[in-house]
């Protein structure tokens, strides 16, 4: 609806309303003069301001009661004028300012709010903040004069007195943001003046007056409710403002009053250096209470206002409030690890600020890491986890500085020592123990679910239970290793690893994961203060595995890694149990007073308790250590990557074949695959429980595929299981670990098909040497036309009733007679798959579903593993036949949509499955791939034949070099019928070109070599028809003379590879007699 916008028009419609409203101040005459304010536009409603609010204004001024819902509608018309209007008069925004507090106040207390509606307080607040936003700069700085502090004062008791008594949260958080907007600092999104240095100065110099009353209120309103967020922002902007050291190193600030203030001037705080000091002793105790309060708030947003908090005072205060310093600091690098991203995120943003406070920070870390342990004992869990963050931000913000920090005796020691009692385990329980012998019994059974208790059992701390603890625990020494000096860390917890078993576990602990950090293994650096730092200490794969190297040495020594995990054994309980192995330190007592975890108590004169429970405790803490051990070398195994054992690097592979070599002739086995297959029960319980946990033991999948290469098929009845466990482990997860298991699948099928030798093999060499073998045979004319005279006449009729009386003669044996017949009325029963085609089937079911993974190097390995899985198939066709159907659609996607790496490697998955079920594929291949591939060669022969040699490099090239390579093969294998071979002969002609690239043209070559195998008559007329080396003389008079196409044809950019397959598969002679020029022309070989 269009507004009025002429000045008269709009007050001729307004005039009515607001004399109705001063003769009577109804509500109903408000809500009128309301709805007509809203046709009116902004400007012309800024010129008849002071018209419009003379009648609202009036309503309050009327003596006596008002009704709440009058002075609700009264305030909230004047709202709508103030927030569509400026206030440009003085006078206009001291009496509004007035005029709204009274309606606010008690008329009996001026200092305490009216027990009014909760609506009408709310209309009025937003009144009085549309007020302070609607006033000019120059008239909004006249209420910060000194003649002002009465009123001001007034103003500010009343409106933290709401804030604090109100029962209603919108009110309260509307009562702070007036507040807010009353002292300049309101944060919302409309415009703001912006005051100057001198009028800020002003202000604060104002505002310090109520200073104590604002701070000390707002802190009771942060303490005292949980979700109070607002206030932290109100406390943190009015400390800013009244405390900025810009503003006290200014000389005006401290200037005496007029004279002709009176006692007015007696309000006035004069912000001298004691007064500061004082102020901030006051503020550093409620400062405190409030970051007890919010630091580790359960709400995030009030986590969030108090990093702008300790950002602001920082920024601002810093001199004036350096007694507050500390206590900003930690509340700030708390956040660095906070659970909420946006926290993170701010927090990574204000960083900086606390950067710059790098002695302080030394010292805070240095103060908390004394306190630590004693925090830890006496603390929830929720304040030891912010109590961990801050002592994680300390390291982070640090930063490089770390690496100095720690060089300090003092400091290295407190936080060593810190980490040592808060990692402190839980071995009391007896549980660990009963859990560890009971689940060794049973471990020798694979699949059990209880055999992987121990394995999956959590660690039990002293001092806290929450595993956000530990984790955080864990990320502070990863930090630690990332900026300190690695050779420092090392030595100086290795050195209280060999000094007390009391801290031996959790030295362990943190060792590992200083490795782990200073290999830059799960540091969060983005997004935090670090971004953009450099590391103090450069740490390279040599210091790696220097440090690696002497950690693992003592983890390895005998006297920490033998260690007593179960109890003594009687003489009877060795001899019913003569094979178990499961405590190594059996046969070490004699030795045991080396180490005193080996020692079990077990003096005679000791009270039976008191020895029991120092057993549980040893064994226990010995549990643990080898625990922590084995998660180490994990550890030091992913730091190091391929220059840990049992990698794929040549030399370190042929290092630990050459121990495993080794430790065969010691242990008296001949060879590793005995050495492997007596061992095998127990290697592949451990791959079935790690298959389970893969990302916890990575290295199973490759210590199976050695175990099968190594092996022979005594492995088979075992690795059943095994297999269905890898098969399982890829289905759950086959989108991470699909390349890993592929390997170990194919590895897998290499072994079946080196146990098992198919036919698929053979018959291709029985057929080329069949093949070949004819194709030595004297060709004999006479016989020829004998059988070529035969067939005409049986074809007209001729001879038939001789053959046919003949045939009647042959009758068939009654013993097959009597065999068919039990053999239709016996069950019909499914033979029961041999193991070896069993697993077969089932890998190549695996392998039909990953056929289409978006990853290359996935299909790669599937097809290699499917072109296994047919061969090993190959012995049981009514087995196979079915799965190539299921097979076909995948495949053909691969053959004919896919990177040309994939398209060769399906092409000889296809040349497999044709050589193994020639006739099931012929068909197929004949309806779906050949058209495709001949289309597409015909398609791209122009624009290879016109290319540079760039085009070799391009991925058009790759694929059509792939098909051409692959398609030969294809079409021989399958015995393709004449159509399809012409089909094929028509797309690859033009790739004899001279003009293509060299190796397609080998291809192409490759091809008619294949086509010659399967129709010699038909190629050796069509290389003729494209270039003929010689002319035929019929040999009798009597027969016509040949004529073919190719016969005196100049020499063109066929006639190379034309001529080079004559020659080689025919035996033509390239230089023609009847053509002496081509005779004397060298033939140029597509390979020079």
């Amino acid at each position: 609806m269009t507004q009025i916008s002429d000045p008269k028009i709009a007050f001729a419609y307004l005039r009515p309303a607001c004399v109705l409203l001063t003769r009577e101040p109804t509500v109903t005459n408000v809500d009128t003069l309301s709805t007509q304010l809203k046709e009116v536009n902004d400007a012309t409603l800024q010129q008849l301001q002071d018209y419009v609010l003379f009648p609202l204004r009036f309503v309050l001024k009327v003596p006596g009661p008002k009704k709440d819902k009058l002075v609700q509608a009264v305030a909230e018309a004047i709202s709508y004028v103030l927030e569509n209007t400026c206030v440009q008069s003085w006078e206009t925004l001291h009496d509004l300012l007035s005029e709204l507090c009274l309606c606010l106040c008690s008329p009996t207390d001026l200092g305490k709010p009216a027990d009014t509606s909760e609506e009408l307080q709310s209309a009025v607040l937003r009144c009085l903040t549309a007020l302070l936003h609607a006033a000019y700069g120059d008239i909004v700085f006249k209420l910060f004069e000194p003649i002002m502090l009465p009123g001001l004062g007034a103003t500010v008791s009343l409106l933290l007195a709401l804030a604090e008594k109100t029962k209603s949260r919108d009110i309260q958080v509307s009562a702070l943001k007036c507040l807010q907007a009353l002292t300049l600092q309101c944060d919302c999104d409309q415009d703001h003046v912006v005051p100057t240095s001198e009028e800020r100065c002003m202000v604060g110099s104002i505002v310090a007056s109520f200073l104590p009353g604002i701070t000390v209120t707002v802190a009771r309103i942060i303490t005292g409710d949980l979700r109070q967020g607002h206030g932290v922002t109100v406390w943190s902007r009015t400390v800013g403002l009244v405390l900025d050291d810009a503003q006290l190193q200014d000389a005006e600030s401290n200037k005496t009053p007029s004279p002709e203030l009176g006692r007015i001037g007696q309000l006035v705080v004069h912000r001298t250096k004691d007064w500061v000091k004082n102020t901030a002793v006051k503020l550093c105790v409620l400062l405190k209470k409030i970051i007890a309060c919010t630091s580790a708030h359960q709400h995030w947003r009030v986590r969030l206002e108090m990093v702008e908090l300790d950002d602001h005072l920082l920024d601002r205060c810093s001199q004036s409030l350096k007694q507050c310093v500390g206590p900003l600091l930690e509340a700030l690098v708390g956040a660095v690890n906070d659970e909420e991203p946006r926290v993170r995120e701010r927090f990574g943003d204000k960083s900086s600020r606390a950067q710059t406070f790098t002695d302080v920070l030394s010292e805070n870390l240095h103060s908390l890491a004394t306190s630590l342990p004693r925090l830890m004992r006496t603390s929830d869990d929720q304040k030891k986890l912010f109590v961990l963050n801050v002592f994680l931000g300390y390291i982070k913000l640090l930063g490089p500085l770390v690496s100095v920090v720690l060089n300090s005796a003092t400091h290295l020691e407190r936080i060593s020592k810190a980490l040592m009692q808060v990692l402190d385990l839980d071995v009391m329980d007896v549980r660990i123990v009963e859990e560890r012998s009971y689940a060794a019994t049973i471990e020798t059974t694979p699949g059990s679910a209880d055999s992987c208790f121990a394995r999956t059992q959590r660690k039990h701390f002293l001092y806290f239970t929450d595993e956000k603890i530990f984790s955080v625990l864990m990320e502070i020494c990863r930090t630690l290793g990332y900026y300190g000096n690695l050779y420092l860390l090392t030595d100086h917890f290795l050195d209280l690893y060999q000094q007390s078993s009391s801290y031996r576990k959790q030295a362990a602990m943190v060792l590992n994961e200083i490795v782990r950090g200073a290999a830059g293994i799960d540091v969060e650096t983005e997004g935090q203060s670090l971004t953009g730092q450099v590391r103090g200490h450069s740490v390279n794969q040599e210091d790696l595995t220097a440090a690696v190297a002497s950690v693992m040495e003592e983890y390895l020594s005998l006297k920490n890694w033998h260690l007593m995990t179960v109890s003594e054994e009687t003489e009877r309980d060795r001899q019913d149990h003569p094979s178990r192995l499961l405590s190594i330190s059996n046969s070490d007592f004699s030795n045991s007073d080396s180490n005193c975890l080996q020692v079990i108590s077990s003096k005679i004169n000791s009270p039976c308790t008191s020895t029991s429970t120092s057993t549980i405790h040893q064994l226990n803490s010995n549990i643990w250590q080898l625990c922590i051990q084995l998660e180490g070398i994990a550890c030091f195994a992913q730091t190091l990557g391929r220059d840990f054992p049992g990698e794929e690097t040549l030399l370190v592979s042929q290092a630990a074949l050459g121990s495993m070599w080794d430790l065969s002739r010691a242990c008296g086995y001949s060879s590793l695959k005995e050495l492997i297959n007596e061992n095998s029960d127990y290697l592949l319980n451990d791959i079935s429980l790690n298959l389970q946990r893969l990302s916890q033991h990575p290295q199973a999948p490759r210590v199976l595929t050695v175990m099968l290469t190594h092996s022979d098929c005594s492995l088979l009845p075992l690795v059943g299981d095994i297999v269905q466990d890898v098969l399982m482990a890829l289905d759950l997860s086959y989108d991470h670990t699909a390349a890993l298991f592929c390997s170990v699948l194919h590895a897998l099928m290499k072994a079946l098909a080196r146990w098992f030798p198919s036919s698929c093999g053979r018959t291709a060499e029985s057929t080329q040497s069949k093949k070949s073998s004819s194709h030595e045979e004297v060709f004999d004319i006479r016989q020829f036309m004998l059988d070529y005279s035969k067939q005409k006449e049986l074809a007209e009729g001729i001879g038939i009733e001789e053959d046919a009386s003949v045939e009647d003669l042959e009758v068939p044996p009654p013993m097959e007679c009597e065999e068919d017949a039990e053999d239709i009325y016996g069950p019909d029963v499914k033979p029961e798959l041999p193991p070896h085609l069993s697993i077969t089937k089932d890998v190549m079911e695996r392998c039909i579903h990953l056929l289409s993974d978006p990853s290359l190097r996935v299909r790669l390995k599937v097809l290699d593993v499917l072109e296994l899985c047919v061969c090993v198939l190959s012995e049981k066709e009514n087995e196979l036949l079915p799965m190539a159907h299921r097979c076909w659609p995948p495949l053909l996607q691969r053959l004919t949509a896919d990177d040309p790496l994939a398209v060769l490697r399906a092409f000889r998955v296809l040349c497999t499955l044709g050589d193994t079920c020639g006739d099931f594929l012929r068909r197929r291949v004949s309806k779906e791939v050949l058209p495709k591939l001949s289309s597409s060669l015909t398609r791209q022969a122009p624009i290879s034949a016109k290319a540079g040699p760039v085009y070799t490099h391009t991925l058009a090239y790759k694929l059509q070099l792939a098909v051409l390579q692959g398609l030969g093969s294809l079409c021989q294998r399958l015995d393709l019928g004449e159509a399809d071979l012409d089909a094929v002969r028509e797309a690859c002609l033009p790739y004899l070109s001279s003009r293509q690239p060299i190796r397609v043209q080998e291809a192409s070559v490759s091809v008619f070599r294949h086509l010659i195998q399967v129709d010699p008559d038909a190629l050796w007329f069509t290389l003729n028809e494209l270039h003929c080396p010689t002319s035929y003389v019929p040999p009798h008079p009597d027969l016509q003379p040949v004529q073919l196409s190719g016969m005196g044809r100049p020499r063109d950019e066929y006639s190379d590879n034309v001529l080079k397959l004559l020659r080689e598969e025919f035996g033509s002679l390239a230089e023609a007699v009847d053509q002496p020029g081509l005779a004397n022309e060298p033939v140029i070989d597509v390979t020079d």
